[in-house]
């Protein structure tokens, strides 16, 4: 049996124990120290029924959801899932922290922890009392959000992020064709200081920030491009496009119309797990996507 599942006994207690003939059923679940731990749990309970004349007849366990549902009823598709970490597949509109965002109804990080402490299926079976974003993704921004399940890992994750040892990949719907099919953007980044919430090249006091773009298709007047950020700057590939003259389509923030969706969507995750120092690599869907757009799915 895995950590965290829940399995269902059905007992038929014997003759010279009272009820006898009836089936009584119990709710066993395994605990959050190891599986040794948990089988040991499964069978002294069983132990003692037959020691007692019993019978047990192992009847199911409950399958975890391949999604997160939200009090709100929308279902999250999970993408990638281990013992430490939780990847979920964003829809577009959901923030995260700061908390100024807390009183809103679009709180993606209250929402998850609302539902962990109603105790909802998708987090019942997977006996998880806590999640937690690792890095973040901004509100219109789809695809790969990576969560920890305790603390340790959110610490322990957030500092791959830190030393640059996570590995991003995004597509990007941008307006125009560029005149170059690969090209690194090095300009450095800090906040606009006459638009709350904005950043803007800052050569003197900004931070650095790096982004590989490669160009996949163009179609019209619109490019789809990979871009694979070095460093995790707020708006670091929007504001490094707009400032090569492609503004991704969407962004109003940065020089585009708003007459579309944002397309940008976060489409892979790498890196060594720090814990097994296993690889791990994390791909999410991009076929609706590049469809939304125009653009044929490329093989990445």
């Amino acid at each position: 049996m895995m950590l965290g599942e829940e399995c269902f006994y059905e007992i038929r207690p014997p003759p010279y124990v009272g009820g006898y003939g009836k089936i009584r059923k119990i709710r066993l679940l395994m605990s959050a120290a190891t599986i040794a731990a948990a089988a040991t749990e499964c069978d002294s309970e069983a132990q003692s029924i037959f020691k007692r004349g019993g019978i047990v007849y192992r009847k199911s366990q409950m399958a975890k959801t391949d999604y997160i549902e939200l009090p709100t009823g929308e279902k999250i598709p999970i993408l990638y899932e281990d013992r430490s970490v939780l990847a979920m597949d964003k829809p577009r509109g959901w923030m995260l922290v700061p908390a100024s965002w807390q009183k809103t109804s679009r709180n993606l990080q209250m929402a998850i922890t609302s539902s962990i402490a109603a105790k909802d299926f998708w987090a019942r079976s997977r006996n998880l009392k806590f999640l937690r974003f690792v890095h973040r993704l901004d509100a219109d921004t789809t695809g790969i959000l990576l969560f920890a399940k305790s603390l340790g890992a959110v610490n322990t994750f957030g500092d791959l992020f830190e030393s640059r040892k996570m590995e991003k990949t995004y597509l990007a719907v941008a307006h125009g064709a560029p005149k170059q099919n690969e090209w690194t953007c090095r300009l450095k980044l800090g906040p606009d200081l006459d638009q709350r919430g904005k950043m803007r090249v800052d050569a003197r006091e900004g931070k650095e920030a790096e982004t590989v773009f490669r160009v996949l298709q163009v179609v019209g007047n619109a490019a789809l491009i990979e871009a694979r950020p070095f460093t995790g700057r707020t708006h670091q590939i929007r504001v490094h496009l707009a400032e090569s003259g492609h503004p991704i389509v969407g962004d109003e923030m940065y020089g585009s119309p708003a007459r579309k969706e944002l397309g940008l969507r976060a489409i892979g995750l790498a890196y060594q797990d720090p814990f097994t120092k296993r690889r791990v690599h994390i791909r999410a869907p991009i076929e609706e996507f590049c469809r939304k757009y125009g653009f044929q799915a490329p093989k990445l």
